[in-house]
């Protein structure tokens, strides 16, 4: 830094997205030998290559921000944008869902027995286990935000309190959709209905895995005390990412689990 002229940050050469895309080919490559052959070998190796690849490129980007001062005010400006610019992708991305979902579902094809839920498919009980995953989720809500608060005023005890509280809610919510998923009555393959009902709780729910492993990230750099009071962009960016992954969940209750049933 103290041999430029500028506040812009120089990525270093690095391997990290060479072996992430290598470890995802072989991950796709693998699920498809799994599907076809039953062999998981494939699909191992590119799992273990990605996981050993996010922990080396986060590594160096908690070097590069929290040690070396390489997110200037500047750099965690482009950092917001690129963020919104991630999160705004992912709201089109389950607009697709929810337009495959009410194509169906407004209009049902006389090939689904002209109603919706098509015939001989028994919805879920909205009231039941959805309605408490919709109350986890509203909780989580409250308490990432309690831990923002908290951060931002040095309060780090309550910090950390708020998001070890949101990684438990996280947890319990990916509990709980697993158990509804093995105790569901109908499959992904029982017509429109079983297809987007689990493709769009399905990529919901990884986003709640994802989102979950973003908070105990922050929650392990909070313990090393890697954050300050205003240079906390890592934190906040997951904050954002997990308000998103809660008013997802909410379009999905209201649309799938409580109208469309």
């Amino acid at each position: 830094m103290t041999h430029q002229a500028h506040s812009y940050h120089m990525v270093d050469p690095s391997p990290w997205p060479l072996t992430g895309a290598m470890a995802a080919l072989l991950m796709t490559s693998g699920l498809a030998v799994w599907f076809h052959y039953n062999s998981t070998t494939l699909m191992t190796l590119g799992l273990a290559t990605m996981l050993l690849t996010t922990y080396q490129w986060w590594r160096d980007i908690v070097r590069e921000g929290s040690f070396q001062g390489h997110h200037t005010k500047l750099v965690q400006k482009g950092l917001r944008y690129g963020m919104m610019l991630f999160i705004t992708s992912e709201v089109f991305f389950f607009i697709g869902f929810f337009w495959a979902f009410y194509h169906s579902s407004l209009a049902p094809a006389p090939e689904l027995g002209g109603q919706w839920p098509p015939s001989g498919v028994s919805p879920l009980n909205p009231f039941e286990v959805p309605l408490l995953n919709t109350a986890v989720l509203l909780a989580s809500g409250v308490t990432i935000t309690w831990a923002h608060h908290a951060m931002m005023e040095g309060n780090w005890k309550e910090t950390t309190q708020g998001l070890t509280l949101t990684v438990l809610l996280g947890a319990y919510f990916t509990l709980l959709q697993a158990m509804e998923y093995f105790e569901a009555p109908f499959t992904i393959a029982d017509a429109t209905y079983g297809a987007t009902f689990f493709v769009a709780t399905g990529f919901h729910g990884l986003h709640v895995i994802i989102g979950s492993s973003f908070l105990l990230i922050c929650l392990t750099r909070q313990i090393n005390y890697h954050f300050t009071t205003d240079h906390h962009f890592g934190f906040e960016a997951a904050a954002w990412y997990w308000h998103f992954v809660d008013v997802v969940w909410l379009f999905l209750y209201i649309s799938i689990y409580w109208w469309g049933s």
